[in-house]
């Protein structure tokens, strides 16, 4: 087994540009389409954008939770990986998600998560490229698991009281 990758995300170096999405929907879809996206930017507050992400949670709620054995984990990569053709989109695995991660492709209406692009992610690559480095990959172990398990309104919530003191 291949050591597991994580995407560590910074949103204070997140501009907002969404390029990550772009990328992501480019490789999975063949097109730009931000709403399928595996990875999404979330604007809560004005000018604080966070980006979003499975987390890989160490017991995998949404692969346990799924009844038809539809998801499994690469052993490669640490990913959640989504067999269609087994998926029959009861939502088990959308309510098992403590990140409100995963999700129902709008057109397929397939689970849908970040499988890491076979452990060479397109998004952390073009959020590098435009020089932001709000992504970048480490090694799964080094990754505490309840800093990533987080909402986006809870990260956002906290960054806009550090950013702007608001309440």
């Amino acid at each position: 087994m291949s050591k597991s990758i994580f995407i560590l995300r910074d949103p204070l170096r997140c501009s907002g540009c969404r390029l990550c999405e772009v990328a992501c929907t480019l490789k999975h879809e063949g097109t730009v389409w931000p709403e399928t996206s595996r990875i999404r930017v979330f604007e809560l507050f004005p000018g604080v954008d966070v980006p979003h992400t499975c987390a890989q949670c160490r017991d995998y709620p949404c692969v346990k939770a799924c009844p038809e054995g539809a998801l499994r984990v690469d052993e490669k990569t640490g990913a959640v990986v989504v067999k269609e053709e087994k998926c029959t989109s009861c939502g088990a695995c959308v309510r098992a998600c403590p990140g409100k991660v995963m999700r129902l492709h709008p057109r397929t209406r397939k689970a849908m998560v970040c499988d890491l692009c076979g452990g060479e992610p397109e998004c952390v690559k073009a959020c590098e490229s435009a020089g932001y480095f709000a992504l970048r990959i480490v090694p799964y172990e080094s990754v505490a698991y309840k800093v990533y398990s987080v909402f986006p309104e809870e990260v956002s919530r906290r960054l806009f009281e550090t950013m702007l003191g608001g309440e």
